[in-house]
């Protein structure tokens, strides 16, 4: 009993804090900057949380992307949709932002890492995960099935290439490619623009 209480103020606690946050970037877009700063730098510890789960290996660059990624969120800020919940829109930038240092440095099986374990910048409640798993399921019905088999299989279900290969009958380059092309076209439709090599 005990236990469960202590979950559910946690999981209120993060609520709360997510609903802080949405608050915070909606005022600062209607002006206030004294709310927008406050925004702008709470996302920032949430944004060094997020990365140093998945940058154990390149401790040196978390301050740099965090800083990249505040950058992004403030020249994407008019792609923020109102009803939209805050952790899918920020989750989409910063992966787009960590997908990026990954190419950059060459290390291309990063990208393959399930996306279902990245859905929530703020381990948020489980309604909020469904919420994001919604939103990002219509996003892929958007898709053709040469990029959203391979994205399915290997992002949300954890498949290797191999495997996608095998399960979608299309080679493994093509799967590769579709993984590629299908997370432009994602981004392109969250109103995120590619980024320059």
């Amino acid at each position: 009993m005990e236990r469960n209480f202590v979950s559910t103020v946690t999981v209120q606690r993060l609520q709360a804090g997510e609903d802080r946050l949405r608050v915070l970037l909606l005022q600062g877009l209607e002006g206030d900057t004294t709310a927008y700063q406050a925004f702008l730098q709470a996302m920032g510890a949430h944004l060094r949380a997020f990365f140093k789960r998945r940058m154990a290996s390149l401790p040196d660059d978390i301050e740099d992307l965090v800083q990249e990624t505040l950058l992004a969120l403030h020249n994407q800020r008019h792609t923020y949709h109102r009803d939209q919940p805050i952790t899918a829109w920020v989750h989409a930038i910063a992966r787009y932002k960590l997908i990026d240092l990954f190419r950059a440095r060459g290390s291309r099986e990063s990208l393959h890492e399930p996306l279902e374990d990245d859905l929530q910048v703020f381990a948020a409640s489980d309604t909020d995960a469904s919420d994001a798993r919604r939103d990002l399921g219509r996003l892929l019905e958007q898709l053709p099935d040469h990029q959203r088999l391979p994205i399915v299989h290997m992002k949300l279900e954890g498949l290797s290439v191999i495997e996608t290969a095998a399960a979608t009958g299309m080679s493994e380059s093509a799967v590769k490619v579709g993984v590629h092309r299908g997370l432009k076209a994602l981004a392109a439709l969250i109103g995120l623009k590619e980024p320059k090599p």
